[in-house]
């Protein structure tokens, strides 16, 4: 006995023929009969009186057809229970987070979260990707949201989005696009050493570090805001992700340029530790970003072959 069969003799009482019933549980008639006959031998009764037209449940087959009814709604039940507690998260999880990667997407996605999932507890560390993969290996922190590919073993990564990398500095009016090999040239202001974006914008345009800043000074910086905050008193150019561009002022915004294609992004992603127990939390707070932030991306309106993954 299975549930299909109960399901079966259901749709048959219901519309008294064996067809009908049928082609409404989507299979063929035969299969139909072949499997209420199963269930007769198996109970040892008769349920339908398959010689009369419509077709009558027989005074057993009714006891049993009330009795299936009640099966298949206590196991809708089951099923719709079950369905709940999946979507319903509880506990504490630990989430460490890069800093240009915080400032921009934590004001975004923070709130729908906490109000989607208010019984899960939410703690936030803003700490560098070296202290990410360092504390999710000691199991300080549950999960972190970096820039990846890492390419670092037992670690899963589930990608929640590509943000296109972009120029701010003093460009001529007419310049649209920044080649990345006209980068050197200038200037150059970066973030502090352990940065992955620093990484990323020295590995984009062939960079030596810092470069063509006054040689009796050294200035790393650790926010995007001092970095343009240099810019504009001291000229060159520096890197900002298209997060942190959407938070500009409309006249910061004015002094952007995006770079040429291929379109430089970077990959965002949750990354956690394997093995790992709470992967459907994960799953679940990794959609929810992506619906947050994907529409409000730039890199969705290109091909992939149109976008290219810096390097970290």
């Amino acid at each position: 006995m299975n549930l299909q069969q109960l399901e079966y003799i259901v749709a048959v009482d219901q519309f008294k023929n064996f067809s009908k019933a049928a082609e409404y549980c989507y299979i063929t008639q035969a299969t139909l009969s072949t499997m209420i006959k199963k269930l007769e031998e198996e109970l040892e009764i008769v349920i339908f009186d398959r010689k009369t037209n419509p077709i009558v449940t027989t005074d057993e087959g009714k006891i049993i057809v009330v009795q299936a009814i009640k099966v298949l709604q206590e196991t809708y039940q089951l099923k719709e229970l079950a369905k709940k507690k999946l979507d319903h998260f509880t506990g504490i999880l630990k989430i460490g987070i890069i800093p240009t990667v915080a400032n921009s997407l934590l004001p975004v996605v923070l709130l729908p979260i906490l109000e989607k999932f208010p019984d899960l507890h939410i703690e936030m560390f803003e700490i560098t990707t070296n202290n990410i993969i360092k504390q999710l290996k000691e199991g300080t922190i549950d999960v972190g949201i970096m820039a990846t590919p890492m390419e670092i073993d037992d670690y899963e990564e589930e990608i929640l989005y590509y943000e296109t990398l972009m120029v701010y500095g003093k460009f001529d009016e007419d310049t649209h696009f920044v080649i990345p090999d006209e980068i050197k040239n200038h200037r150059i202001w970066l973030l502090e050493e352990g940065n992955c974006l620093r990484n990323q914008f020295i590995n984009l345009c062939a960079l030596k570090k810092s470069q063509n800043i006054p040689s009796n000074l050294k200035f790393d910086s650790n926010s995007f805001e001092t970095l343009l905050n240099m810019v504009d008193q001291l000229g060159g150019l520096t890197l900002i992700p298209e997060l942190y561009f959407q938070s500009l002022t409309e006249e910061r915004k004015k002094k952007v340029r995006n770079f040429s294609a291929p379109v430089p992004v970077r990959e965002i992603s949750f990354v956690y530790y394997r093995p790992f127990a709470k992967r459907k939390v994960i799953e679940a707070l990794a959609k929810e970003i992506r619906d947050l932030i994907q529409p409000v991306l730039m890199a969705k309106e290109f091909k992939n072959s149109e976008l290219e993954i810096v390097k970290i």
